[in-house]
């Protein structure tokens, strides 16, 4: 019996925990995920120092003139204190002397010679950055399960990190079955297809920040496919399409299960693509998919997501919605769990009019998908619909509704 798309993901997050943890130079993290909360050795900035090239004065010398003699640059040490009746002429970023009270931008006072005179207004610690401001040391600044992006590097950076704990890479294997079925570099006969399906896996799972390795296609034998398995095993996820239907030479859930496979669904209630299983060898997590094209993608994006997802570590593992409009009327067969692909141009929605299970050219077009409940056959213009994005990631850490009603 065919299990519902949420049962269907709520198996897939309860079956699924993150991979382990490695340490690697901060420059190799993007896109990692942490493996443990960063907390602050020290205060960002270190030190209270001037956020302008100005002149560092005391407020009670406002609408007067002063003498100033010094000039702190950054990267000083300054020992010299601030009088009243004096200033010091001060550079971006420079420690401030002892007994500053603020800093006034150079265009904004007049000098001649060595007297600079000041406005007629001071307001205290205007253009200071204070010790802390940005980072108090002791405080977690990026935290356990967030992913890693350029601007993590530079708060790692900041605080004079060179390594950082995070989850290893997801290893993917990919191979797919069916006699019919040949690599897209061989010249294929009349009654025989190319697998397009295998070298999309790879590439998905790539994109995903997966490490990925080729499976060559096995053919459609319990042997045949036993030693594939066996040769996929070291791998995190296994992914492979076709032979799980009802054709008599299907024989991919046998092969699975002969070396031991706990299978935990078979069938989603989904269109397109109701014969997807998941099961697991050991830690290994086994995702058959539908031989067709469209169909296979559509729950790659669904399913396979959800386990590299929840496998990566990152707290936000939950699949997450755009809420937008329908761009024009759009009709589809009620009765069913249906998802379709279409194009979002960050204002509206529109599903791809042709699109059928065995078909790849609409696969290309898509960077959305909607996915509406059985009893939904008309989506007029300007309806409110739910999108999941699939050319950018958009996750969440709070399991949400998905579905268009």
């Amino acid at each position: 019996m065919a299990i519902s798309i949420t049962e269907a993901l709520d198996i897939i997050y309860t079956h699924s925990s993150p991979v382990s943890i490695e340490i690697i130079p901060i420059e190799l993290a993007l896109g990692r995920i942490m493996a443990e909360d960063s907390i602050a050795t020290f205060d960002l900035p270190r030190f209270d120092n001037s956020a302008m090239d100005g002149y560092a004065v005391k407020c009670a010398d406002e609408n007067s003139s002063v003498i100033c003699q010094e000039v702190i640059y950054a990267g000083d040490n300054p020992k010299m204190v601030l009088k009243k009746g004096t200033a010091i002429k001060i550079m971006t970023g420079a420690p401030l002397p002892k007994g500053c009270e603020a800093v006034i931008p150079v265009e904004n006072v007049t000098t001649n010679g060595k007297e600079i005179s000041l406005p007629a207004q001071i307001e205290k610690d205007s253009h200071l950055r204070k010790a802390g401001e940005d980072i108090k040391s002791g405080t977690v600044y990026l935290h356990k399960g967030e992913k890693v992006t350029a601007y993590s590097i530079a708060l790692l950076a900041s605080q004079g990190v060179t390594h950082l704990k995070v989850y290893r890479k997801i290893k993917v294997a990919v191979f797919g079955t069916g006699d019919e079925l040949r690599p897209h570099f061989e010249k294929i006969e009349p009654h025989q297809l190319y697998n397009s399906n295998t070298p999309m896996f790879l590439a998905r799972a790539e994109e995903l920040g997966c490490e990925v390795y080729y499976i060559p296609s096995s053919g459609d034998t319990i042997k045949s496919l036993e030693d594939s398995i066996q040769s996929a095993l070291y791998a995190d996820i296994i992914i492979t399409s076709g032979g799980v239907s009802m054709g008599d030479r299907d024989f991919t859930k046998e092969a699975f299960s002969n070396l031991g496979m706990k299978l935990y669904f078979d069938k989603v209630d989904i269109k397109p693509g109701k014969p997807t299983a998941f099961g697991k060898i050991g830690n290994t997590a086994i995702i058959n998919l539908p031989g067709n094209p469209l169909a296979s993608m559509v729950n790659y994006e669904l399913f396979i997501r959800a386990v590299i997802h929840k496998m990566s570590g990152a707290n936000a593992f939950y699949h997450s919605t755009i809420k937008t409009t329908i761009r024009e009327d759009f009709r589809l067969r009620k009765g069913k769990y249906t998802v379709r692909l279409g194009e979002f141009d960050g204002k509206t929605f529109m599903p791809i009019k042709q699109q059928l299970p065995g078909m790849v050219s609409p696969m290309q077009k898509a960077d959305a998908m909607i996915i509406t409940l059985p009893d939904v056959d008309f989506l007029p213009k300007g309806m409110k619909v739910k999108i999941i994005p699939i050319c950018w990631e958009l996750n969440s850490k709070e399991k949400e509704d998905f579905f268009t009603h």
